[in-house]
């Protein structure tokens, strides 16, 4: 039994040692299309960490901004309070529609004003300029997160390419070696598919991150999307428009 524990096959750092090996005293196709994988990959998880700290901020930002509409009772109390956060999606697609509607309406937001209300083109209006703000925070809030796309789709065909030209390389070899034995193929399609294996490496991360920064990416779109709709929701109920 013990002689069956110790004798279980290669170790991990021998498989690495084997890889490292092979890509060291590959081909010149295949140190290019690594290094440019570890290119790929150091960008992919740049982004991953940049995107993650940067969502992870705005859900706090949120939950401040929430906080403070939620205790305040009136609107020009809640935009008094906003003022005080950080700046945030949130917090700058609020004072952008409270800045609009005073320019529509002047003193309209002020407590105990009596003014007319907004034309139904000017409400229009108003709802397109959130929604313009709305489409500039997802642009930015976006930012980035395209290349993670880019590179979980292109990763995958470099290390095909890799394999690809290792494959015709090991043939080449072969018929010149006037030898068509499995160990004098082996060899030169090992070296081959460790681009595809690298490939597949960079590539599964950069999608798994993709998909999610784009699931919290529609969730914040869809809350700034409701905020928009409760904020004339509550000009309307305070009697502004």
């Amino acid at each position: 039994m013990l002689q069956l524990q110790t004798g279980s096959g290669p170790t991990h750092s021998n498989e690495f040692a084997a890889s490292w090996d092979m890509i060291a005293h590959g081909t010149p196709s295949t140190k290019i299309i690594v290094g440019v994988l570890a290119v790929f990959s150091l960008v992919s998880w740049a982004l991953i960490v940049w995107k993650m700290i940067q969502f992870r901020r705005i859900r706090r930002e949120a939950d401040r901004f929430i906080g403070e509409m939620e205790r305040a009772e009136r609107l020009d109390e809640a935009y008094r309070n906003v003022l005080a956060l950080p700046e945030s999606p949130f917090s700058r697609v609020f004072r952008r529609g409270v800045n609009f509607f005073s320019e529509l309406r002047p003193g309209a937001a002020r407590v105990g004003s009596e003014v007319r209300g907004l034309s139904p083109a000017q409400l229009e209006v108003l709802r397109l300029v959130l929604e313009k703000e709305e489409g500039e925070e997802r642009d930015q809030l976006s930012h980035g997160v395209h290349w993670l796309a880019i590179i979980a789709t292109v990763s995958p065909l470099f290390g095909l390419l890799g394999t690809v030209l290792g494959v015709m390389h090991s043939f080449v070899g072969v018929v010149q070696a006037g030898s068509s034995s499995i160990s004098a193929v082996a060899p030169g399609v090992a070296e081959a598919l460790i681009t595809t294996a690298a490939g597949l490496v960079v590539a599964i991360p950069a999608a798994m991150a993709y998909n999610y920064f784009i699931a919290r990416l529609n969730l914040v779109m869809g809350e700034l999307e409701g905020f928009s709709s409760e904020f004339i929701g509550t000009l309307a109920r305070e009697g502004r428009i």
